[in-house]
């Protein structure tokens, strides 16, 4: 198998912004950071990455080029994995399916949570026109890095053809699930989560306070794709409410301790998880760049007179 087990120096590359990604990695020990623009007078980190962590996955998981550059920040090993032997990987290390997928999920719930802040400022910008309504916002946030480097703002909406891919890979294969009729609640906002859900028919929207006078809606789910991903792997309350929106949809119902089974009997879905996970934080990191370099601009204007 493509596996191989390095020593990375203090200071080495160890994959770089722009590059195509056939492998990616799992620190074993040491601390490697992650940075945009490094080298550059813009060189912004935006984390540090601890042993345990996988990093490099996105590039594999949709042949996408390198989004970060990754320096060891000291003496650090890691396990690097082929893309042509992920398959291989996970058939001998069934447990690592759902570190992955936690990698993916938790990165798309901070970036996720992050944008609802940047939006908000966002919306007081649009309103007010004045940066003293987001000063204070900006001085307090975590991820200030992000933002500073948004006035360099060059990231491109992600391309959903390797998602449409992988849909059609499962969509093909059948599947037994659980047939619902129109308006039948998946499950409620606040509710403890325990599983995830892929669509494999007709269709399921996602509501914030749904019922509600401030109901809103956030999102439609479609053949194929999945959702409800969150109570998976956090097991946290779920912080919206999915609603059937036709009737007959048909939906299947994971379960972490099924993830193994799942990917012996059609890895296929698994990739297709891996894929909706890794696009929609593309997706989500593209709008969150995009509203920064609006405030940055807005900022710069009022500077100017």
């Amino acid at each position: 198998m493509s596996t191989i087990e390095r020593t990375i120096s203090s200071g080495e590359v160890i994959i770089r912004e722009g590059d195509e990604g056939n492998t990616f990695f799992q620190l074993l020990e040491g601390k490697v950071g992650v940075y945009n623009n490094y080298g550059q007078d813009d060189q912004v980190q935006i984390a540090i990455l601890e042993p345990g962590t996988y990093f490099g996955e996105m590039a594999v998981i949709e042949s996408y080029p390198r989004s970060s550059t990754v320096v060891a920040e000291e003496d650090s090993k890691v396990i690097e994995i082929a893309a042509s032997e992920l398959n291989e990987y996970i058939t001998e290390n069934p447990n690592k399916i759902l570190d992955i997928i936690v990698v993916l999920g938790n990165r798309l719930k901070t970036m996720t949570d992050d944008y609802n802040e940047i939006k908000k400022a966002l919306d007081n910008v649009r309103k007010e026109n004045s940066k003293n309504n987001y000063a204070s916002f900006f001085a307090s946030m975590s991820k200030q890095s992000i933002y500073l480097s948004a006035k360099n703002f060059r990231l491109e909406r992600p391309s959903a053809e390797a998602l449409r891919e992988a849909a059609d890979a499962v969509s093909k294969k059948g599947t037994s699930g659980e047939t619902y009729p129109y308006g039948t609640i998946i499950f409620k906002q606040g509710e403890p989560g325990k599983c995830m859900y892929i669509v494999h028919s007709g269709s399921v929207c996602i509501y914030s306070n749904y019922g509600a006078e401030n109901e809103i809606r956030l999102s439609e789910v479609k053949p194929v794709a999945c959702f409800g991903e969150m109570g998976l792997i956090t097991r946290e309350p779920r912080t919206a409410t999915a609603v059937v929106e036709s009737n007959d949809t048909q939906v299947e119902i994971i379960y972490p301790d099924g993830l193994e089974d799942l990917f012996k009997s059609c890895p296929e879905k698994i990739d297709m998880i891996l894929k909706n996970l890794s696009y929609r934080l593309r997706v989500i990191t593209y709008e969150y760049c995009k509203a920064c370099k609006e405030i940055y601009d807005n900022t710069e204007r009022e500077e100017e007179y």
